[in-house]
């Protein structure tokens, strides 16, 4: 596809999406729900053909090398589809952000202003991997009074296809709310990031490379993160067992999601790293440390310089010792991604110093960064974890895809 024609049918979608956005932006709650109930509906009638087309996209990744991470990703079975619907009527219970009252002043000459949210807009959404992303994006979208422009990977079409044609089929009259992009020609990318002016925001998910180019190339605002290089850090005063099941969680319970952790941090206090070193190569996970670790547990490789900074997304993980908290924070400042970093300890004045000093959008203190993740927070879905520090920040979910105006409200009032 050339640039023109893609430039065209982003066009189009954007003007379809648009007219849709209006209408949206003057529904109530309820008929926003109801739609995203009856689209839930339909995911669930269509789990038989979701999973079929899922498995050809599956026998496509394994054909083309797709890593095992990268699969994990991808594969969609009856239990996932069933979580996709269950998370579209999530969002469809969750409090309806637009038109809350942010703030209200009443000024001296009479003059009273409210800040009010309101929707972005047409927000589009640059994806890979992860099928249900499309579900949860357009649910979100959507119940925050915005129109979305979906565009996943090739090596997810024939799912992301079949997905849409559910959600479309829920959404009946409002289905031009939720645009898929069909082809997966890396023109339409283009087309999607130079569209000034018919998309308002967008939102990449996806690899470093793919971030990077929407950065690089965006003429519309982006809220995006490029990688997920998480650390837990066990403090010397950190609980023995709490510690070992938090770091083997934290890097083993899903590897392949953004918040797993992929530096390991401990304190050269705490009473004996061994065991937690030992659980984790025995679930199967590469060590790569520093010589003080590789002499308290031998399955433990040299690390490169490279590791310290390396978002693996597979069962390996960068083990260190460090001097005290502080040296956990410097480290965490120096190779972390600001996305999510956990501090295991029994000491509270040791863990508001680490909450406080470290800068990612999520700290944690005794939890797995596993928890980084909308759904945990309550949110009901999310359509990414921004790493910025403008407008949103973590999990982005309804409140992240509103914006606000101020409301003035006068008596005759005249500027002198």
């Amino acid at each position: 596809m050339s640039g023109i024609d893609a430039k065209s049918l982003i066009a189009e979608l954007s003007a379809r999406a648009r007219a849709a956005a209006t209408r949206l932006a003057g529904m109530d709650s309820a008929a926003k729900a109801q739609a995203l109930r009856a689209a839930a509906k339909a995911i669930r009638a269509d789990s038989d053909a979701l999973v079929a087309a899922n498995g050809e996209d599956m026998a496509a990744g394994e054909a083309n090398g797709l890593s095992g991470a990268l699969l994990d990703r991808l594969m969609l079975d009856s239990g996932r589809v069933e979580a996709m619907a269950a998370g579209v009527e999530a969002v469809a219970g969750l409090a309806d952000p637009v038109g809350q009252v942010i703030d209200r002043t009443e000024r001296p000459n009479g003059l009273v202003l409210t800040r009010v949210r309101v929707p972005i807009g047409v927000i589009g959404i640059i994806y890979e991997s992860r099928p249900n992303v499309t579900a949860d994006a357009a649910a979100l979208a959507f119940m925050s009074g915005n129109a979305a422009i979906l565009r996943g990977g090739s090596e997810a079409i024939r799912s992301n296809r079949a997905i849409h044609a559910a959600l479309a089929r829920g959404l009946g009259d409002l289905a031009d709310a939720v645009q898929l992009v069909q082809i997966t020609h890396r023109a339409a990318v283009g087309a999607m990031l130079q569209a000034e002016g018919a998309i308002d925001l967008v939102v990449p998910r996806g690899g470093k490379s793919l971030v990077a180019r929407v950065q690089a190339e965006a003429r519309v605002p982006v809220l995006a993160h490029l990688d997920g290089i998480n650390h837990t850090y066990i403090d010397g005063a950190a609980d023995p067992v709490m510690a070992c099941e938090i770091a083997l969680n934290a890097k083993m319970r899903r590897t392949g999601v953004c918040g797993a952790t992929e530096t390991l941090l401990v304190d050269r206090a705490f009473a004996d790293p061994a065991p937690v070193l030992a659980a984790l190569a025995d679930a199967g996970c590469a060590l790569r440390g520093d010589a003080e670790m590789q002499a308290i547990e031998p399955r433990v490789a040299a690390a490169s310089g490279e590791d310290w900074d390396t978002e693996y997304l597979e069962a390996i993980l960068s083990v260190k010792l460090v001097d005290g908290v502080d040296a956990a924070v410097a480290h965490i400042a120096a190779h972390g991604s600001h996305h999510t970093d956990a501090i295991v300890t029994e000491d509270a004045a040791v863990a508001e110093c680490f909450l406080n000093q470290v800068d990612s959008a999520i700290v944690m203190w005794n939890a797995s960064t596993q928890f980084a993740d909308g759904g945990e927070f309550g949110l009901g879905a999310e359509i990414g974890i921004a790493t910025g520090r403008l407008h949103a920040r973590g999990p982005v979910a309804l409140e992240g895809l509103t914006t606000y105006k101020w409301v003035v409200r006068g008596t005759g009032q005249v500027r002198a």
